[in-house]
């Protein structure tokens, strides 16, 4: 049996499963079309497998770790995986072009059409085969290890030969020969496609020492013609299901496999992109979920290092038994930057990816949510406020007690005291489900009074500001201070030549 297994242990990568309710709203608040493209460095295939699998995250951290060392290995070795995607991707490029018809035909155009099929698979396995016999004790993850093991097994000498043996006779050059056998009222059952004991020649050469019978149908025999039709696909009809089953799975390993080894590519190419600019990664260190953990060095954000030609600023944080990282400070200092840098780490973390940092430790959670300010839609039937409100509505919804919620500027539509008191019940109702809260806020009422009566649950950064206004963007466990230093952005537009 075919079976790839290299993003899961027990069963296949499936690109039709559909993606989290939040989805659309992580692409665009994390800015994660950047990441997916990256990744797919112009194969618009790989970017689809890319954005599915990093969005439909892992939450148990035996496949966290098994799919971990899977990709570990694929940076590894990213020649010869590279070379099995391009293997695999050209057989079912050759396959398609084959026309798949799906109107009911004639079990001979079936069966023509179905080993049509198969012989394109027939060299790509045995590269795959020759590749499997060369690499792999170069690799160590369970993943690959297992399913070049697979290869070696499955796809042996016999089995190519098999194959080939029965493409060959199943050309039916000569026409087929069809066994048939006499049921009641001496009409034919168990009509079976047969294989010739003997070569042609030797049975043309063998007419006289065995009496044969034959006859022809008449040129305007149409009855006879159509009877003849019936027996000739009665005849066929097993055979071509069976070479079309045998096609159809074949098939479906070679595409099972291409998606699993896209996902393989993508992150090669991500990892060449960043290691090219001297960006810092690591494969991060899941833990278990519950207890909240989250300890990082030179964090980043990964979207925004692709779009620039210098590196980033990262960032350091130590979060670790913290349900709430509360962020404030000056406007343009990185605390959005720092938000998505965390968001998109988690994502990378939970797809078993390395993670843009020096360092990342965090705890896995069921749910990545982002509830970000947007900007003013001109077709809203109602204030912003009221958009706010719905959104989260619909988050809270779909969450979890171990889910995790990234706030930008949340409810700041209103005034400063109304939209912090509506900022505490929630971060409230948050805090006793056990949901782990990265807050962005200008709301300083807010944040000092979580200041105030932190009772060691919280973690507050400030974004960091020189004397003289310059935006380092770092953040530093800080208070909050009352102003956002709105005059720095004024100076900066408005100051005199």
């Amino acid at each position: 049996m075919l079976s790839a297994h290299l993003l899961h242990p027990d069963r296949d990568v499936d690109l039709s499963a559909p993606l989290p309710g939040n989805a659309p709203a992580l692409v665009d608040d994390l800015e994660l079309t950047t990441l997916f493209a990256a990744m797919g460095d112009g194969d618009a295939y790989i970017e689809q497998v890319a954005s599915h699998t990093v969005l439909s995250s892992l939450t148990d951290l035996d496949r966290i770790e098994y799919r971990r060392a899977v990709v570990d290995d694929a940076l590894a070795h990213a020649p010869v995986v590279r070379e099995m995607y391009g293997v695999v991707s050209a057989a079912i490029e050759h396959e398609s072009k084959i026309f798949h018809s799906r109107l009911a035909r004639a079990p001979e155009a079936v069966l023509g059409e179905a080993r049509r099929s198969l012989r394109c698979f027939v060299d790509p396995l045995k590269r795959l085969r020759q590749i499997a016999d060369e690499q792999s004790s170069a690799f160590a993850s369970d993943g690959f290890r297992n399913f070049l093991s697979m290869l070696v097994a499955e796809i042996d000498e016999d089995y190519i030969g098999t194959i080939e043996d029965h493409l060959r006779g199943l050309g039916l050059r000569h026409g087929p020969l069809i066994g048939v056998r006499l049921g009641p009222g001496n009409r034919g059952i168990e009509h079976t496609l047969l294989a010739p004991k003997t070569p042609n020649w030797v049975r043309w050469a063998a007419v006289g020492s065995r009496r044969t019978y034959g006859f022809e149908i008449a040129q305007r025999d149409m009855a006879g013609a159509d009877e003849l039709e019936r027996l000739r696909s009665r005849g066929l009809d097993r055979a071509a299901n069976a070479v079309a089953a045998a096609a159809e799975h074949v098939r479906s390993f070679f595409v099972t496999l291409r998606a699993e080894l896209a996902f393989c590519v993508g992150c090669v190419n991500l990892h060449d992109r960043l290691t090219a600019k001297g960006e810092p990664i690591c494969f991060p260190v899941p833990t278990a979920p519950g207890e909240p953990r989250l300890a990082a060095s030179g964090l980043y954000d990964v979207g925004l290092s692709l779009n620039l030609e210098e590196r980033t600023v990262g960032n350091d944080v130590d979060a670790d038994g913290k349900r709430l990282i509360l962020i404030t400070g000056a406007n343009q200092g990185g605390k959005s930057t720092f938000l998505r840098a965390l968001g998109n780490a988690q994502l990378m973390m939970q797809s078993g990816m390395f993670a843009p940092a020096e360092s990342f430790t965090a705890d896995v959670r069921v749910g990545l949510f982002t509830h970000f300010k947007r900007e003013e839609d001109e077709a809203m039937e109602s204030g912003k406020l009221d958009e706010e409100l719905a959104r989260m509505d619909d988050i809270v919804r779909s969450m979890g007690a171990e889910s995790m919620i990234l706030l930008n500027e949340s409810f700041s539509s209103t005034n400063e005291r109304e939209g912090s008191e509506i900022a505490r019940q929630i971060l409230r109702a948050f805090a006793d489900t056990g949901v782990k809260v990265v807050f962005v806020t200008h709301l300083f009422d807010l944040a000092d009074g979580l200041y105030r009566s932190d009772d060691g649950s919280t973690v507050l950064l400030r974004a960091e500001r020189g004397p003289d206004g310059e935006r380092t963007y770092r953040l530093a466990e800080a208070p909050p201070l009352s102003t956002s230093f709105g005059e720095d952005v004024y100076r900066r537009i408005f100051r005199d030549d």
